[in-house]
């Protein structure tokens, strides 16, 4: 707001008379100048990725800029036509990392002939975008969600259930295959609990605010209001442990004390997650066989080399960042593909790290970063407890999650099993990416409208 706006405010409310509305811009021009960037980097990486491999530009550019650029089109109209005040930066920022993630494993299909997963991924991304484009145009209101609290976690607790009923993938049991066509319930699992969270504290923050038992020097919430929400914590983090799928387990646990800080305002809840995380990370890691097989490995990651039987997946995934060095080797000119059958899913980052260097690994990190101080912004700048609560959720999902997969594969600590946000293969990632995308669009119309004096639409 100008000076002289601000001036007029002032004098409006000095005389008892109600202020007018603040007429902000809706920036939609922004948005769909920075998708045309977004699609255009990712058609360059594609076309870089045949010249460096072929020396010729890959028979399917144009299809693939063509199919990316409608995609994010049509997006970019359902936002302009159902949230005019969103946030200009989510939406662009979602297609290039998913265009950036088609390059990558596009790239690493052309070392896996008999395993193409590019053309997968493309449906899949297609899913997303749509499920985007319903979220924005039938969601009206955001609030709308905090009355459906209870179906979503019992919807939550049963598809982190299912998975039980099949066998284990790679030591875990976290998908469930049918007919050759699998899912990953618990990415789904992990937006339901979000909106519970936010539910469930937001209509108990005033008794949150009532001191129970004081626990060393953190003054806990009555059992009554705190019991129902740990409960459920306790129960999706126990089924997560029993799956061996401790990347999620992790997730849920940060998403926990997270939303729980900001609902409360007590720092407390910080010190006393992290000691809590310590103690399960050394149980976990001490009794079951399969976390502490990938402990080890991150305390020794050369120890395969030593024993002469070739470097294990951590090693190849350090090598390849040391080969990127500042700049990186070049799209299509990297060795990542050594890392193994992860190379393509838990170690995607890797591949980024070695052909994009330290500089194209940092601007990544930067988009994440990005993304997630938009929800903060949005949520923060919300009257409502739990449009507040619920963006610092979704945003917070994505932050833990960069945090883990990248601590992962860099050896900052022990690898979990978890996919990249857009960039890794995994159909149920990318379609539960793409629905946070939305909710933070939707939040962030709401946040924005309510300063410009406007009713949701």
């Amino acid at each position: 707001m100008t000076s002289a706006g601000a001036g007029a405010a002032t004098a409006f409310a000095a005389a008892g008379a109600p202020s007018p509305a603040v007429s902000l811009p809706r920036r939609r021009g922004i948005e769909l100048a920075l998708i045309v960037v977004a699609v255009l980097l990712s058609v360059y990486g594609y076309c870089a990725v045949g010249v460096a491999r072929h020396g010729t530009l890959p028979p399917g550019a144009a299809g693939y800029g063509a199919g990316l650029g409608v995609l994010a089109l049509v997006a970019h109209l359902a936002v302009r036509l159902r949230a005019p005040y969103a946030d200009p930066l989510p939406l662009p920022i979602g297609v290039l990392l998913n265009g950036i993630g088609l390059v990558l494993i596009y790239r690493l299909d052309l070392e896996t002939p008999g395993d193409r997963a590019a053309p997968t991924q493309l449906v899949w991304s297609t899913l997303g975008i749509t499920l985007f484009i319903l979220v924005v145009a039938a969601l009206r209101d955001h609030r709308v969600l905090q009355r459906y609290a209870y179906v979503s976690v019992v919807a939550a607790l049963a598809l982190l259930t299912l998975p039980i009923l099949f066998p284990a993938v790679n030591g875990a049991r976290i998908w469930i295959r049918i007919a050759g066509f699998s899912i990953q319930p618990g990415e789904f699992a992990k937006v339901l609990l979000a909106v519970f969270f936010a539910a469930y504290l937001a209509a108990n923050r005033t008794a949150l605010a009532y001191a129970g038992r004081r626990f060393w020097f953190v003054q806990l919430p009555t059992g009554r209001v705190l019991g129902p929400i740990v409960a459920i914590w306790l129960l999706s983090v126990g089924v997560l442990v029993l799956e061996r799928d401790l990347g999620t387990s992790l997730l849920f646990f940060g998403l926990f004390v997270v939303m729980l800080y900001v609902a409360t305002g007590r720092t407390g809840w910080i010190a006393v997650g992290l000691l809590l995380a310590s103690l399960g990370a050394v149980a976990v890691g001490r009794l079951e066989p399969h976390v502490h097989g990938r402990i080890e490995d991150w305390l020794h990651p050369f120890a395969s080399i030593d024993a002469g039987l070739g470097p294990n997946q951590l090693a190849q995934s350090l090598f390849a960042f040391s080969a990127g060095g500042v700049l990186g080797t070049g799209l299509g000119l990297g060795h990542s593909v050594l890392i193994g059958f992860a190379a393509k899913s838990d170690f995607i980052l890797a591949t980024a790290g070695e052909e994009l260097g330290l500089a194209g690994l940092s601007a990544l990190f930067l988009l994440y970063g990005l993304l997630v101080e938009r929800g903060y912004r949005a949520g923060l700048a919300l009257r409502d407890p739990f449009g507040r609560l619920l963006a610092v959720g979704l945003a917070s999902i994505v932050a833990l999650q960069v945090f883990v997969i990248a601590g992962g594969v860099t050896g900052l600590i022990p690898l979990t099993g978890m996919a990249m946000p857009f960039l890794a293969q995994g159909g149920s990632s990318v379609v539960t990416n793409w629905a946070i995308v939305a909710l933070l669009i939707r939040v962030s119309d709401s946040a924005r409208r309510q300063y410009d004096g406007s009713t949701a639409p």
